[in-house]
């Protein structure tokens, strides 16, 4: 018998929004930030969501929206985003859309290059294929850096990325407020109750606002609709990975970018994550009907 889902998945975009993305929700979201943050900025005590539309410079740029984009009382720029599977030119992908964090803060007619420093926070429910990573590490942290000395060069752009399938550390092997919540945040749909060591009261508050039982109809209903096209995603990938590995890498790429346009997902969100041209997935679409 498998296991019973008595939580949202906070890799569905409803779960990741429902428990950061929300004003009623925002302690859960500082307390995290400050758990994976804690060796990079002081402590946060408070911060806003910001709009983050438009950001981009092109007509596609401009639909691009961040998970959750905020900035701090002292006007860090954190971006935090959940990506569900693994997508081509993945780096190139984040460094691209996350300098718009940095482009956002020039002011028409008074830009002096005063920056506020930007962090991009990259939750990922898929393991890198990159051969310059330790194998078990989970946790990475790039920054500008001298090579030279291996110093910080400029501190105004940082990215972190959790590879939350690679940690398998049990209830009674975690230490730190970091490690804690990676452990509730990778069981958490099938978690019945905390563990011993995690009966802190922000962790009480994600198990309440998690649990199905509890929530609305309405709240329900889009959870099963994100849940369900979560689902199609992953298998559109798992084949793109089955018949990349049979038939040839495009062929894979062209079926996966069909799956998930009958499931829903529009050309440029299809682009982004398969790293296809929009004229490719137009003539994928017009092949289609």
């Amino acid at each position: 018998m498998g296991l019973v889902a008595r939580n949202i998945n906070p890799f569905t975009d409803f779960g990741f929004k429902k428990l950061f993305g929300e004003e009623a929700s925002k302690d859960i979201l500082l307390d995290f930030l400050n758990a994976v943050l804690e060796d990079e900025v002081g402590e946060i005590v408070d911060l806003e969501y910001a709009k983050n539309e438009h950001l981009g410079t092109t007509e596609l740029d401009r639909k691009v929206v961040f998970d959750i984009f905020c900035r701090t009382a002292s006007g860090e720029r954190i971006i935090i985003e959940m990506q569900k599977f693994f997508q081509s030119y993945f780096k190139e992908r984040s460094l691209y859309y996350t300098t718009f964090a940095i482009q956002e803060q020039a002011i028409q007619g008074e830009w002096d290059f005063h920056l506020y420093p930007v962090y991009c926070i990259s939750l990922l429910d898929f393991v890198l294929r990159d051969p310059e990573i330790t194998p078990e590490s989970y946790f990475h942290k790039v920054k500008l850096l001298e090579t030279t000395t291996g110093k910080v060069f400029n501190n105004k752009l940082s990215f972190v990325y959790l590879e939350m399938p690679k940690f398998n550390k049990n209830a009674n092997e975690l230490e730190t407020k970091f490690e804690k919540w990676m452990y509730l945040l990778r069981r958490l749909e099938f978690l019945e109750r905390l563990p011993e060591g995690l009966q802190y009261k922000i962790f009480e508050k994600v198990m309440s606002i998690a649990e199905l039982l509890k929530l609305e109809k309405t709240d329900r209903q889009a959870y099963e609709e994100s849940l369900k096209k979560h689902r199609d995603l992953k298998n559109a990938m798992d084949t793109q990975y089955m018949l990349g590995m049979e038939k040839g890498r495009q062929e894979g790429l062209e079926q996966a970018a069909i799956m998930m346009m009958r499931a829903g997902n529009d050309i440029a969100s299809v682009s982004a994550i398969l790293g296809l041209s929009v004229e490719q997935l137009k003539a994928v679409a017009d092949r289609l009907g």
